[in-house]
Order: C-alpha cells, then structure tokens, then sequence
C-alpha cells in the first residue's frame, strides 16, 4: 500500500494542491469576484426581489470564477488520468456548460423575477466546481470499462 502510495505521490500532491486552491477561491470569494448574489442567497432570499446588479462586472466575475475552477479541474483530470482525449473532452463539456449555464442565468434574471430557486441552483453551477466531481468518477468508469 505504501508502494502505491508512494509511486502516485506526484498526482497525491497535485490533487491537494487543487483541492487547497478550490478552498482558497472559496474562502476569498467576496474579494476576488463582484457578486451581490453571495449575500443574497446568505439571507432568507425566498420572498425577497433580486438584488441590484452591474451586467457586465457580474459577468465578468462569474465568467473568471468558472475560469478558474475550469483551469484546476483540468489540471486536477490530467493529474489523475494523464490522458490528454480526457482533457479535450472535459473542455467541450466545460465551455458547453458555461455558455448553457450562463444564457439560464441571465434568461432567469431578466425573465422570472420568481425564479430565486432555480437562480440559486444555477449560480451553484457556475461558481462551484460541481462537474469536476461527476467527470473523474465517469472518467474513471470508463477507463476501467476500456480495460475489460
């Protein structure tokens, strides 16, 4: 075991180095993006209006925090599975969820000012690095279907 463990250092340090910078973008998200949403949805947001918002910084946070989870999820992915058809699929995904992701966004604020809900839950898609944690375990199925 110490073997395995020993010869998979590299991605055992790679791994924490992401899932430690994760944390970090967590932690010092209030300073790093522009999102009047983070004290929002911290509050009983249920029965409240959409707070006031500037289009283009909005965008522009939630554009570079997906950016970044992006980056350290492909670095986390080729860490793990040093496939680089992997990669280039995790981008497709990647940038098909984000222009997905993002059109449900701005339709839900500008369309249904009822929809707090289903905001909340996109908002989770876009800044939290949800997808990474359903593409290794799909990776990894499938490399050990490969293998049969």
């Amino acid at each position: 075991m110490l073997n395995k463990i020993l010869e998979h250092k590299s991605k055992i340090v790679i791994a924490i180095i992401v899932v430690l910078s994760f944390a970090g973008i967590r932690a010092y998200e209030s300073q790093l993006f522009y999102d009047p949403f983070l004290a929002y949805f911290d509050s009983e947001f249920k029965s409240l209006p959409f707070p006031q918002f500037y289009g283009f910084k909005l965008f522009g946070g939630l554009l570079l925090r997906y950016f970044l989870n992006t980056v350290l999820s492909l670095l986390l992915i080729y860490s793990l599975f040093q496939d680089v058809e992997i990669v280039k699929f995790s981008i497709f995904l990647y940038v098909f969820f984000l222009v997905l992701l993002l059109g449900m966004f701005f339709a839900i604020l500008n369309y249904y000012p009822d929809g707090n809900w289903l905001l909340f839950y996109v908002r989770r898609f876009i800044i939290q690095p949800i997808f990474v944690l359903l593409f290794i375990p799909a990776f990894y199925y499938q490399q050990q279907n490969q293998k049969k």
